[in-house]
Order: C-alpha cells, then sequence, then structure tokens
C-alpha cells in the first residue's frame, strides 16, 4: 500500500512539472490555421494585440507545415498596424522550414507534421494593434502549410 502511495505521488509531481512547464514563458500564442493546408496568397493571418498588456521580449513566428511543402524556406510579409489602420512596419522575412545542406525539416513535430519558430527580426511597435503574415513566395497557394503563428514570450 505504501509503495501505491509513493507512485501516487511521483505522478501527481510530474504531471504537476508538465503542466507549469508548458506555459510558463509565454504571454500569448495564437495560430491560423489554413483550410486544406495550403496557404493561398490572398489570405492574410490576423492577430488581435489590443489584449496584450505588454509588447516586450521575444516575438517569434511559428510555421506548421508538413512535407509536401515544395521549397526550402518560406518569405513572409509581416505587417502591423495602428487602431486607426495606419501602416507601422511593413517587413519582408525568410523564414527557413528544411535545412540546407541535410534537407531534413527544422523545428519539432512528428510523423510527417513540424512546427518551426524564428524570431521576428524587429521590435513590434507600443502602438501596434494588429499584426498580419502574408505569404511572399509569389505561387498562388503554397501545399504543404497547415497553419501559421504569432507568440510573444515574458
Amino acid at each position: 500500500m505504501a509503495a501505491m502511495n509513493k507512485w501516487t505521488f511521483w505522478i501527481g509531481i510530474l504531471t504537476l512539472s508538465l503542466a507549469s512547464s508548458c506555459s510558463g514563458d509565454r504571454v500569448y500564442e495564437e495560430f491560423y490555421s489554413f483550410e486544406s493546408n495550403a496557404w493561398n496568397e490572398k489570405d492574410s493571418a490576423s492577430f488581435d494585440l489590443k489584449a496584450l498588456p505588454a509588447k516586450s521580449g521575444s516575438k517569434l513566428i511559428g510555421i506548421r507545415y508538413n512535407e509536401e511543402y515544395p521549397f526550402s524556406n518560406c518569405y513572409i510579409r509581416v505587417i502591423t498596424r495602428d487602431t486607426t489602420g495606419a501602416i507601422l512596419d511593413n517587413k519582408l522575412i525568410n523564414v527557413p522550414l528544411f535545412d540546407s545542406k541535410s534537407g531534413k525539416p527544422k523545428g519539432s513535430g512528428f510523423g510527417n507534421s513540424f512546427t518551426a519558430y524564428d524570431t521576428l527580426p524587429f521590435e513590434i511597435s507600443v502602438q501596434s494593434r494588429e499584426l498580419y503574415f502574408i505569404q511572399y513566395m509569389r505561387q498562388e497557394s503554397l501545399p504543404g502549410l497547415e497553419a501559421v503563428g504569432l507568440k510573444i514570450l515574458k
């Protein structure tokens, strides 16, 4: 009976540590999923930043993709707007998804689905209220892209 209590104690500790490690650094994380696992050039992923108390800390773009994606990288235009709709930032970034030498997918995942994170190379202005990601690969539809997201750390 004492051995059973010991196991229950350790399972409880493990569960609590796993639960607390999942959201420790994160202030904000949201993903925008694409229908039929393809990012159409007319689709923009928008993120509402109004409710965020602070925008300091690391900002990451996350791309969920699979092995059907035909390129090694993805060019994405990042646009931020203020409350009046005026554009504050309009930057083009390059996010590598596959290793250039080995061809192996970057990021983590299982099966044929992976999530790669990359740091946004600029600060999001305090006045920013919306952030948009637009694929800029000059192709009407990008197969193999499942979702794109924004993650802000403390």
